[in-house]
């Protein structure tokens, strides 16, 4: 373990197996930090926030604070950090209120600089959010999605999972599974082809998938009619019922 003599660590903090902590960064109480997990210079930690092993924090960032949400009375909320995380410089990561108690960032996920986590959202694994993406609150990313830089998601909006949000683009509704979404307003314009190569989906499960979007959104039909053909008419693969069940699931309505 390694911690700068300027920084200032809680004795009620849970310190991992060889963790750093840099110069002036501040450690709160009810923190725990994982094992071989770096924090740089300038950082605050705040109480309640739980940060897994291997992650490699830069320097300048909020993790944990109180939301900026004017209902929060101070109550115990949590914000929680996955394994392997990557969060550069500026980034600020708000911590839970009492509609969900906690923030959370999965495994494996970047988070570059400037990013804004707001409380109660919920961020898979293998995510990247590029510089100055902002998640208003209970924002829910699914796994291996990529929010482009400057993006902004709406408060309560979710994005399903493998799908990629155009640079400087506001998502004010729900975004399936598996696509890329850019514009003003927010539309699809594709599937998300090279995302999905690389997670290692046949040409046919592409080709699926983009045959069930084009009759969502470029068909003729209604979307309710459009959502009947897709379930009567295509293979139901679990890609397919992924598709369905997110759509059947929204709140806030599709793109």
């Amino acid at each position: 373990m390694s911690i700068h003599p300027t920084a200032i660590v809680s004795p009620k903090a849970t310190i991992g197996r060889d963790v750093s902590i840099g110069a002036y960064s501040i450690v709160e109480d009810d923190v725990k930090i994982g094992k071989n997990t770096s924090v740089g210079n300038h950082n605050t930690i705040c109480s309640g926030t739980t940060i897994g092993d291997n992650c490699k924090i830069y320097h300048n960032n909020s993790i944990g604070e109180v939301p900026q949400d004017l209902k929060y009375d101070g109550e115990k909320t949590k914000t929680i950090i996955g394994n392997n995380v990557i969060i550069r410089e500026f980034v600020t990561i708000n911590r839970g209120t009492v509609a969900y108690g906690k923030t959370v960032v999965g495994d494996n996920t970047l988070l570059m600089a400037t990013t804004h986590i707001a409380h109660d959202c919920i961020v898979g694994n293998n995510v990247i959010m590029a510089n100055i993406a902002t998640l208003g609150g209970h924002v829910e990313i699914g796994d291996w999605c990529n929010i482009g830089g400057g993006a902004m998601i709406h408060q309560f909006v979710k994005i399903g999972k493998q799908s990629l949000i155009g640079g400087g683009f506001s998502a004010k509704q729900d975004v399936p599974p598996f696509i890329i979404g850019a514009g003003t307003p927010l539309r699809f314009v594709g599937i998300n082809k090279v995302g999905l190569e690389r997670r290692g989906f046949s040409d046919q499960d592409r080709a699926l998938i983009k045959k069930a979007y084009r009759t969502f959104f470029k068909s003729k039909l209604n979307r309710g009619d459009a959502l009947v053909k897709i379930k009567t008419e295509l293979s139901q693969t679990q890609e397919i019922k992924e598709i369905i069940e997110f759509i059947e699931s929204s709140n806030r309505g599709i793109i």
